[in-house]
């Protein structure tokens, strides 16, 4: 037996396609969101050339907070700080701050408890960890990788396994498997941009968990209560 968990950053328009593969194939998944980010209604997701702007590349919008509720029905979402400040360029103060205004946001349109939260950028500091959890946060997802998710004594500093694309996935995931352990990953759905071979390497690694009967879905939170 082996639980699996995943999680999702920013809130982007790729989670819809995202949820659609999650829904066929019986997953769960948290996204972690960040509402000072985005925009009453939704952003277009576009290639932008080279030469304009000074950036070029995929671009993918971020889903408009009048439709949060419909496009994450189902889902548990998560603070991930209203402006994805950095903890090592701010204050713990401006941290806690940023992560309790998205979480109180996200409580509001959802009606119901969030107490997760992802680091921005995978950057914490102590002070910061202290604060949000004397404000109840339940855990907070670095970038940091362990080789046994369950086993944390530090929820505020949560570890996973692996980003969605490491060439070690399914390794790691056999390895949790024979410790009948957590298998915990994340990513972000514009890694993906608008390329079907990497959808498809998604859909893929989805119904390969669906098909095996020692896998049990559960939720990031569960790895910590």
């Amino acid at each position: 037996m082996v639980k699996v968990a995943c999680c999702w950053d920013d809130g982007v328009v790729n989670d819809i396609r995202l949820i659609e593969l999650l829904r066929k194939y019986h997953g769960k998944a948290t996204f972690n969101l960040n509402p000072g980010l985005m925009h009453e209604g939704r952003d277009v997701s576009r290639w932008v050339p080279v030469g304009e702007g000074g950036f070029h590349g995929f671009v993918n919008g971020k889903v408009g907070l009048n439709e949060l509720r419909d496009i994450y029905a189902g889902f548990t979402v998560a603070s991930h700080g209203w402006l994805h400040l950095n903890a090592n360029e701010h204050t713990a103060e401006e941290i806690l701050k940023d992560a309790v205004d998205a979480r109180h946001y996200i409580e509001d349109v959802f009606q119901r408890d969030c107490p997760g939260f992802a680091w921005p950028y995978g950057r914490y500091t102590p002070e910061a960890c202290k604060l949000l959890k004397d404000a109840g946060f339940a855990y907070g997802r670095t970038t940091e990788y362990t080789t046994n998710v369950g086993a944390t004594d530090a929820p505020l500093r949560l570890q996973s396994s692996c980003h969605f694309q490491d060439n070690l996935f399914w390794k790691k995931f056999l390895d949790a498997k024979a410790r009948n352990g957590i298998f915990y990953f994340w990513g972000h759905s514009y890694e993906m941009l608008d390329c079907p071979g990497l959808w498809d390497q998604m859909e893929q690694k989805l119904a390969k968990f669906d098909e095996d009967p020692e896998v049990e879905w559960i939720d990031v939170i569960d790895i910590v209560h």
